[in-house]
């Protein structure tokens, strides 16, 4: 484990849901339009919508994959040309620290950090299968944020920032469990990066028929944060021939090197349809999403700012400056990133406890090469702290 000269702040911390997160409190005439568990096979199955939801291969988390087991994966290594079920190896019992809050602050007390923001695991691949029934994806996430609360809370000992989930597909909704969750200590929300469904088909996320949200999260000085999960994109990915599940290399390279990108097309979408310049106060964070798009998107909203300058009211480059803040993946070019935007938009992001992630949150500093101490500092603690005060 890396040993920083101060304790750090994890923007990218993730708890596995309990079985009951997405049933607790949904309302028994709702529950067979929102999440079930049956059994299929002899293996315990999560029904979202009444259909076998495949986001994630094993949904009960126990037994789990270990921290960080596929990182030399995600660094591009993989001499002995294994398959992924191969990769990740023996899977292992669930954690304390997965589901119990107290757990997870001993945890952290281990790993020398401070403070982190927790998002979910299952939750951020669940809205693209309700959203066809809207009274049901209300249902499901409202009741997902009252299990958040009362298992983690939102800002638990100063210590613990779990973010409620936030759906756009009803705005009055939105608003109405921004409130609430707010009055609970929220200091971040999450949401997807993908189109509001809409009953007349889809609609951008800065479409001023979403001010009502974004004006009272501006207005509360917190940060929403964009997490990876589904976002719609597999249609698009299959119709390039890929399945839903990790059958074989040729789907697994030909899904990482299409070019559809949801984090890139959200913020593309918050700049161009003006909801920086609406809603100065906004803060957003991009997480486990990489950063690799973000030159090429500054580079087209420059192109754009050039061609049709009247369309902005301000410079939509020093707009994603000011108003964005990037976690990255450790295997990026972050001094490429720190250039870009600066090291004061730069957020330290483990992905711990996933597979994916860092088996020791810390070690990210290791991939820091050429960064001065005060910029480290930033990236690795002083950032993700701002985040969670309000303007």
């Amino acid at each position: 484990m890396a040993q920083l000269p101060f304790l750090a702040f994890d923007a990218d911390h993730h708890y596995y849901e309990a079985e009951d997160a997405f049933i607790r409190h949904v309302p028994k005439n709702l529950r067979k339009r929102c999440m079930q568990w049956a059994e299929i096979d002899g293996k315990k199955r999560l029904l979202v919508g009444g259909r076998v939801n495949r986001f994630i291969p094993n949904p009960t988390f126990d037994p789990v994959a270990k921290p960080g087991i596929l990182d030399q994966f995600f660094r591009g290594k993989n001499p002995g040309a294994k398959d992924i079920r191969t990769l990740f190896g023996d899977l292992e019992p669930i954690r304390p620290a997965y589901r119990d809050r107290d757990a997870k602050l001993a945890l952290l007390d281990q790993q020398r950090i401070e403070g982190c923001f927790l998002f979910p695991t299952l939750g951020v691949g669940m809205e693209q299968s309700l959203k066809h029934d809207p009274e049901a994806l209300l249902a499901a996430f409202r009741g997902f944020n009252r299990w958040m609360d009362e298992d983690w809370g939102f800002a638990y000992r100063g210590r613990l920032f779990a973010a409620p989930y936030i759906t756009l597909v009803d705005v009055d909704s939105a608003v109405a469990e921004v409130e609430w969750a707010l009055a609970r200590g929220a200091r971040v929300f999450v949401m997807r990066s993908a189109p509001v469904a809409d009953p007349h088909g889809s609609r951008s996320l800065g479409d001023r028929k979403y001010d009502p949200f974004w004006a009272r999260v501006a207005e509360a000085g917190v940060t929403v944060a964009f997490h990876s999960g589904d976002a719609g994109y597999l249609e698009y990915a299959k119709a390039w021939g890929c399945s839903e599940e990790f059958e074989s290399f040729r789907y697994e390279t030909l899904r990482m090197c299409l070019s559809a990108n949801p984090i890139r097309d959200a913020m593309a979408a918050l700049v161009c349809d003006g909801v920086f310049e609406r809603h100065p106060r906004v803060r957003v964070a991009t997480i486990e999403s990489g950063s690799e798009w973000v030159p090429g998107l500054l580079k087209v909203l420059k192109k754009a700012y050039g061609q049709m300058p009247r369309a902005f009211q301000s410079d939509p480059v020093e707009q994603f400056r000011s108003h964005v803040w990037v976690s990255p993946y450790y295997e990026d070019d972050l001094e490429r990133l720190r250039d870009t935007i600066g090291a004061d938009h730069v957020l330290f992001g483990s992905d711990f406890p996933h597979a994916e992630g860092l088996a020791e949150p810390t070690d990210f500093v290791y991939d820091l090469k050429g960064w001065s101490g005060d910029d480290v500092r930033l990236a690795m603690r002083e950032n993700g702290l701002r985040l969670t005060r309000p303007i």
